[in-house]
């Protein structure tokens, strides 16, 4: 007879006396559920909940999940591989403790992030959470180097009284406009103590450019850490929303034309406590580790796109002039660079100088997207790469003939260009691993398949509510 006391492999150790301490606590706080979560291939948010007095058997044994969700699409529909998509075998999830924290925009529920463990205790090889794990451990070994990441979270904000499914901006104000913030005072409040209450320390908040769009930027934390509070922070906008009656949308395009959402991902590397992105006697500031991880990021940006900018409606946002960053050049301090050299101003550099990568949404996985990125920039470092020269302004407007001598070009404009990019690029694919890599490209040539046809308000309405 098995009991609590006696695990099967995933849990890790401590985790059943924790979890049912935290159990009492949370019940003694008014929690009655606990929301499991994780991100699946199409980057769709997918969850399953227990009771709180159940949180110590999810710790002790995990929670049933099919496999299958690592091949569905945005929507719901199902594609497969040679391994996944197929009705067979189940999973374990297995919550976090360390990152359990009661959820201040729904009262009454706590939510963890999960790994996906098999049955017999080992890591699922569809499991994002793993795979960034692995290669951040991999990058402290080999290198001795650490991570701070952070990613950008930008929405729009509509009325909830919709039921075309239309999006009608709840604000009316201009980009950045005071009459903007005073709109959106109530709930903009109420998610900022949301937000604080959670533990989340917001940097900014903002109204952002496009119609009813704001943006939040939070600290920075380890990848998988950052990678969680992505996902948290859109739990907690999402459900703040909802009880002021409005509606969100993550997508990267809400409409067919204009800007779009996007999910910008912020990262230095360290090492022994030096930031490397800052204070270095090389070209620019950087030292030349920094360089060479930049150039590494820059160089797979095109593969990269498969991940960091997943969905159809992604390439609606991607385009020129729309800092958007859609050209293979970095810049300091250049909004329309794929690369942004974020300095700090002086006397902040050595804390906050770091790397912005631009062409990245929230349609994105977000610990695909930061395990890809840490991946290509790691092996920019393990070569010693160099960076091109520095691009400033509009690189739309350079001469072909300059833009080619100086190697400049521009990134996929379609899903099925960024998929056949993955396909050629083995340092990104192999980040991954052949399982997850596979269901990477069967998931976004299904997305490819699923909106084919579609004009882009076509395929801005088919996947204006998915993210």
């Amino acid at each position: 007879m098995t009991t609590l006391a006696d695990p099967v492999p995933g849990g890790r150790p401590g985790d059943v006396e924790r979890a049912t301490a935290r159990s009492a606590e949370l019940t003694g706080r008014g929690v009655h559920g606990v929301v499991l979560s994780y991100v699946d291939t199409a980057g769709i948010g997918r969850v399953k909940t227990v009771p709180t007095a159940k949180l110590a058997a999810a710790a002790a044994w995990g929670v049933g999940m099919s496999p299958v969700f690592d091949t569905f699409l945005a929507d719901d529909s199902i594609v497969t591989t040679d391994v996944l998509g197929s009705p067979d075998g189940d999973l374990r999830l297995y919550p976090d403790l360390d990152r359990l924290t009661v959820l201040a925009g729904q009262p009454g529920w706590a939510w963890a992030p999960v790994d996906r463990i098999t049955q017999e205790g080992e890591p699922h090889p569809g499991c994002g959470r793993t795979v960034l794990r692995r290669i951040v451990a991999d990058a402290a070994e080999r290198h001795g180097v650490t991570f701070r990441a952070a990613i950008e979270v930008e929405w729009a904000v509509g009325r909830g009284d919709r039921p075309d499914g239309a999006f009608v901006p709840a604000v009316t104000g201009p980009a950045y406009g005071a009459v903007r913030q005073v709109e959106s005072s109530d709930y903009a409040a109420d998610l900022l103590a949301a937000l604080a209450a959670q533990g989340v320390d917001v940097e900014q908040l903002h109204p952002e450019y496009a119609p009813g769009q704001f943006e939040v930027s939070v600290g920075a934390l380890d990848p998988v850490a950052a990678a969680d509070r992505s996902v948290l922070v859109r739990q907690t906008i999402r459900a703040v929303a909802r009880r002021h009656g409005l509606v969100v949308s993550f997508s990267p395009a809400v409409l067919g034309q204009g800007v779009g959402n996007g999910g910008h991902i912020h990262l230095s590397a360290w090492r022994d406590g030096v930031n490397l992105h800052s204070g270095g006697g090389h070209r620019y500031g950087m030292t030349a580790e920094a360089e060479s991880f930049t150039a590494g990021v820059l160089a797979r940006l095109p593969a990269l796109l498969a991940v960091t900018a997943p969905s159809p409606a992604s390439y609606l946002r991607l385009r020129p002039s729309q800092w958007a960053g859609v050209f293979t050049v970095w810049g300091r301090e250049t909004r329309e660079a794929a690369v942004r050299i974020v300095t700090g101003t002086t006397g902040q550099r050595e804390r906050a100088a770091n790397l912005e990568v631009k062409p990245v949404d929230l349609a994105a996985n977000p610990y695909l997207a930061l395990a890809c990125v840490i991946a290509a920039g790691l092996d920019g470092l393990t070569s010693s790469a160099a960076l091109p020269d520095e691009v400033t302004g509009d690189p739309v407007r350079l001469p072909a003939a300059e833009a080619a001598a100086r190697g400049v070009r521009r990134l996929p404009a379609s899903l099925a260009e960024s998929v056949a990019e993955f396909r050629a690029d083995e340092v990104v694919r192999a980040a991954l691993g052949p399982v997850l890599a596979d269901a990477v490209i069967a998931v976004r040539e299904g997305e490819i398949a699923a909106a084919d046809g579609l004009d882009d308000d076509g395929v801005a309405a088919a996947y204006r509510w998915k993210y």
